[in-house]
């Protein structure tokens, strides 16, 4: 016989990684899952190859989270990067470390992955409610709005594993944030996180040169210097290498009201180097020529530097090698939430205890991109939703166990 009953709100990986340690513990669990299908980010998120988590050294690993990465050291400590590795491997999904240390199933999809994940979850008798989407509190009974019409439960615990702010028409369109405030629970304003930047780019750029990546550069910003590519887009810049430096971007930004990229686009020449090949051109030749024949730069690499680069400084080769080595893209501001892969902000580690337990709601817990936590992609950001999932479990678990009387 099932011990408790349990309700979870939300059917994504943080959601579903608790339903599965709560269902094997012997308790009843519910899924409410406002969309038609369970895992809709989940998917997308593997459309192009799901990046499930990052094989770098674990001590490094775990530092990826910024201001909370000690809060989030026990839940990551419980479900490391290998521990993730070896649940996939028990659903029959084998993964392999890509560039960079990303990690991906051999499959390179999500789909197999989630169809073996829901398949344990139903033999564990988990039972996952569609369409059913949570619409707040009515005293202490949960609001559920249904294709049958409206209902109240009162489980023995409730886990919201609802996501954050990004990509609405997923599913997670952060409308628990005002019903949770009005708990008198603290929350984080709402953020974009791993996200694109508007640029002021000029119609040639913007006509001519958008979904053009740059490869093979390197970017500066107060997170650090790292390699990788980006993509010019009609609105500005995005891709990887923006990504993991749109936390500090994004927060210059907010504090100062500008901010910059700072681009080497050819990270493996010297700038005296580039600035003697550039002095060796023919001055009668074109500047595409000279540039292509003195840096080994054309096509959207030579169209920033006409963007950006004023023009009395394209004649002089010093300066241009400068440029080409510390090319500053000026920023106009982060693109919407509703755009950004993540969201920042979120239920403040304050108003929850070491068990994932909010302070103000017993038997209310909070896991996944509700928090306010973000970290870059590269599998932080999964890794980091299944194991607060799981460590939210496993708090359900010890406050049915040994904290419920106490709490009433």
């Amino acid at each position: 016989m099932p011990d408790r009953e349990i309700a979870i709100i939300g059917g994504g990986p943080a959601g579903l990684m608790a339903a599965e340690v709560l269902s094997s513990a012997g308790h009843a669990v519910s899924i409410y899952e406002a969309m038609p299908t369970i895992g809709r980010k989940f998917l997308l998120a593997g459309k192009s190859g799901l990046n499930i988590t990052h094989a770098e050294d674990y001590s490094a690993f775990r530092t990826r989270f910024g201001k909370t990465s000690a809060i989030l050291r026990p839940a990551l400590d419980a479900f490391t990067p290998q521990d993730v590795r070896d649940w996939a491997a028990g659903l029959g999904t084998e993964t392999f470390v890509g560039s960079s240390n990303r990690v991906f199933p051999t499959t390179m999809k999500a789909s197999p992955l989630l169809r073996a994940w829901l398949k344990r979850l139903e033999t564990q008798g988990v039972k996952i409610l569609t369409r059913h989407r949570w619409i707040g509190f009515d005293g202490q009974s949960l609001l559920i709005e249904a294709p049958a019409g409206r209902f109240a439960i009162t489980p023995d615990a409730v886990l919201l594993a609802l996501g954050g702010a990004s990509w609405p028409k997923l599913g997670s369109d952060a409308a628990w944030t005002g019903w949770l405030a009005d708990k008198g629970i603290r929350i984080a304003q709402l953020r974009p996180a791993n996200c694109g930047f508007d640029v002021r780019w000029s119609d040639i750029m913007r006509e001519g040169f958008a979904g053009a990546p740059l490869k093979s550069v390197t970017a500066t910003s107060a997170a650090g210097t790292f390699s990788g590519e980006f993509v010019i887009s009609h609105h500005g810049i995005e891709g990887s290498l923006v990504y993991a430096h749109s936390a500090a971007l994004r927060d210059r930004l907010e504090k100062e009201g500008h901010a910059e990229l700072v681009v080497d686009l050819m990270p493996g020449r010297h700038l005296e180097r580039i600035a003697k090949d550039l002095a060796r051109q023919d001055r009668k030749a074109s500047f595409s020529t000279r540039l292509r024949k003195g840096a080994g730069i054309e096509g959207v690499k030579l169209a920033l530097i006409r963007e950006l680069v004023p023009p009395a400084d394209l004649a002089d080769p010093e300066r241009l090698a400068r440029h080409i080595k510390t090319l500053p893209i000026p920023l106009l501001g982060p693109r919407p939430i509703e755009e950004a892969i993540s969201s920042a902000g979120g239920v403040t580690f304050d108003t929850i205890d070491a068990n994932y337990m909010l302070d103000m709601l017993p038997g209310t817990f909070v896991a996944g991109e509700m928090l306010d936590w973000e970290a870059p992609t590269g599998g932080y950001l999964l890794t980091a939703c299944f194991a607060t999932g799981r460590a939210a479990a496993r708090g359900i678990i010890d406050w049915l166990e040994h904290g419920r009387n106490r709490d009433r």
